[in-house]
Formats: structure tokens, sequence, C-alpha cells
């Protein structure tokens, strides 16, 4: 007899407003530097520079007590849900943690990590 299977593991879901890919990463990397007011990933917008992850974000997720995934607008199995969202999966059940209008309201880095650690208190 097999053991009963454990539930899902918690994680962090990560989706961006954007579609995944080196062409599609150039063009968004253009996008935000031309054009910052019109681009419409407010999470790639303060988690990532022109080119990279910004290190402060980097740093911040490496010390979470559960992984972090990151997902496209393209890639995800979640399709639904108005985007940029984090979402949060806790015994193979997901719900939203941040909703596109919040992350859309937090304009920086620093507010996204303040929110991040008040939502997951």
């Amino acid at each position: 007899m097999s053991a009963p299977a454990s539930p899902a593991a918690d994680r962090l879901i990560f989706i961006y407003n954007a579609n995944g890919g080196l062409v599609q990463m150039a063009l968004d990397s253009l996008h935000k530097t031309l054009s910052p007011s019109t681009y419409p990933c407010s999470l790639c917008a303060v988690t990532y520079g022109s080119l990279r992850m910004d290190p402060k974000w980097r740093k911040w997720l490496a010390g979470l007590p559960m992984p972090a995934v990151f997902q496209h607008k393209d890639d995800t199995p979640h399709k639904g849900i108005p985007l940029p969202a984090v979402l949060r999966e806790r015994g193979g059940k997901v719900e939203v943690l941040i909703d596109a209008p919040t992350l859309d309201g937090l304009g920086t880095l620093d507010a996204l990590i303040a929110e991040m650690e008040a939502r997951l208190a």
C-alpha cells in the first residue's frame, strides 16, 4: 500500500502581465524605457531594471520561507485573473494574494516588499 499523497507545498506565484521569451523581454525593456507610463506590467516595472531582476528584490525573494515561481501571461495555467498578480498556493488551493489594482498602485519596490510582508504575516 502506498502512502497518501501529501498536500502541495506552499508557494508564491508571481504572474507578469507580459509574454515570455527573449524577443518579448527586449521589447518590454524598450517599452519600459521609452514609455514607462504606458507599460502594462507594474510587477515587472518595480522588480526589474532594463535587463535584469533588481538585486534587492532577488535578495528579498531568497529569504522567503517558501518557493516562488514566476510565470508570464502566455504560460500561466491561471487564466481569467487580471494581471499582474501574486498568488499563494496552500495545500493545493490557489488564492490571489495581491491583485492587479493593488500592484498597479504600489509604484516602488519598497512598497511591494512592504505589501508582501504585511500579507504574508
